[in-house]
């Protein structure tokens, strides 16, 4: 039987989309859970897995095409069966009678390779300065080509051709008189340099503005004492194979994910008149790559042991730097963690994930004097602060959850007991 693709909702604001690139033709054989297409979205190219085992009967939309979420865009079914095409044309449209705008991971045309990998940084760089992406080498993931690639390649352009540039607007026109200085020198700069921005960070302007203008965001800031937390982490990665080996964030994870047991408010959205709390712990794990911050999820985080969660979140990791995300690496989300421990910040607070109702900043972990006991020892300790939204929550249980959370961090041992 006949089985049609649709096209997937891969973010909760997610209405339209495209298809960057079918990764099959029509007739090819296919199997349930082999990827068939990537799809642009705003914050990532995502692989799109057939859902049944067939032969990729006919392709319906083609790559580029923007048409809204739930539309059918291939019909796979088995081999030697006709099409059914009973796909209604109204549900086939498109968004826009252009062309979708040129993903992140789009292709142009090259010496035979129809697939250059670029971020759109790289990309705007290379149409301003006239370049051809095939001629530069990518050191991004898997090759894709990043903003460094192509300065890189203008700096060792040959003479007579035009200098390699940061900006990609035309330089601000500067005013006729010398007695009105243009503004970006009265800003302290001889120019003014524009630069556009990536899908990403266009997403990112949009969704945290619209985050912290909307969610009246409150602050529970606590230190937890991590020399305990950090001994077992040593004992276990003695242990562990590579793939194994647990990072200082698969330790808050875990213990995020077994306070969230207790305290299901924090794993929850706001929905008008209404609580909506998730059945599912599937926790956010900020991942910062070249063109912004991405926060693929680790779905039913509370049903993992140590050792499985850090496996699985490093995959997770991977696939994402990698730009090889699956469809539910960006859906289902109910709460966020983020690390900037590894580059050394002491204390910081996050900007909510709409339309989850909290997020957990996770800083470095620091010896220092602290008074244990009646006594003054070196500990390592580490702030973490709550970012949580008022209309689900209050401070008082906020400051419970945070308690919780340090009293699991600080007694490591009942992460290991299910």
């Amino acid at each position: 039987m006949a089985t049609n693709v649709l096209l997937p909702a891969l973010g909760f604001d997610m209405t339209s989309g495209a298809v960057a690139r079918w990764l099959k033709k029509e007739g090819d054989a296919v199997r349930e859970g082999e990827p068939i297409a990537e799809v642009d979205t705003e914050k990532a190219t995502v692989e799109i897995p057939a859902f049944a085992t067939g032969v990729l009967q006919k392709i319906l939309v083609p790559a580029g095409q923007n048409v809204p979420v739930g539309t059918t865009i291939a019909i796979v079914g088995a081999p030697g069966e006709t099409s059914a095409m009973s796909v209604s044309p109204k549900s086939n449209a498109p968004v826009a009678t252009a062309p979708t705008q040129v993903s992140e991971t789009k292709s142009q045309p090259s010496n035979g390779d129809s697939w250059v990998k670029a971020s759109p940084v790289a990309r705007r760089i290379a149409e301003v300065e006239g370049v051809n992406l095939a001629d530069v080498a990518g050191t991004g993931p898997n090759g894709r080509i990043i903003q460094r690639d192509v300065e890189a390649y203008l700096t060792r352009r040959p003479s007579g051709v035009p200098a390699p540039a940061m900006s990609v607007a035309p330089r601000a026109p500067v005013a006729p008189t010398p007695t009105s200085p243009p503004s970006s020198l009265l800003a302290g700069e001889g120019r003014r340099e524009e630069v556009a921005l990536s899908r990403i960070r266009q997403a990112i302007a949009r969704r945290m503005t619209e985050s912290k203008t909307t969610v009246p965001h409150f602050y529970v800031t606590f230190e937890i004492n991590m020399t305990d937390a950090m001994k077992m982490r040593e004992q276990l990665n003695n242990l562990a194979s590579a793939e194994d080996k647990i990072s200082v964030n698969d330790l808050v994870v875990a213990a995020a994910a077994k306070t969230l047991k207790k305290w299901r408010t924090f794993n929850a959205s706001f929905r008008g008149d209404k609580l909506e709390l998730h059945g599912d712990i599937n926790i956010g794990v900020a991942v910062a790559l070249d063109d912004g911050l991405i926060t693929p999820v680790l779905h039913h985080a509370d049903q993992k042991s140590l050792k499985e969660l850090a496996r699985d979140t490093k995959a997770l990791v991977e696939r994402t730097r990698a730009n090889k995300m699956r469809a539910d690496d960006l859906t289902g989300g109910t709460f966020s963690v983020s690390n900037l421990g590894m580059y050394g910040v002491e204390e910081f607070s996050a900007i909510i994930v709409p339309p989850e109702a909290a997020i957990l900043a996770v800083s470095a972990i620091i010896k220092k004097p602290s008074v244990i006991g009646e006594q003054i020892q070196i500990a390592q300790m580490m702030k973490a602060t709550i970012s949580v939204d008022h209309r689900v929550a209050d401070g008082a249980q906020a400051a419970q959850f945070m308690r919780d959370l340090k009293a699991l961090l600080e007694n490591p041992v009942n992460l290991l007991i299910d």
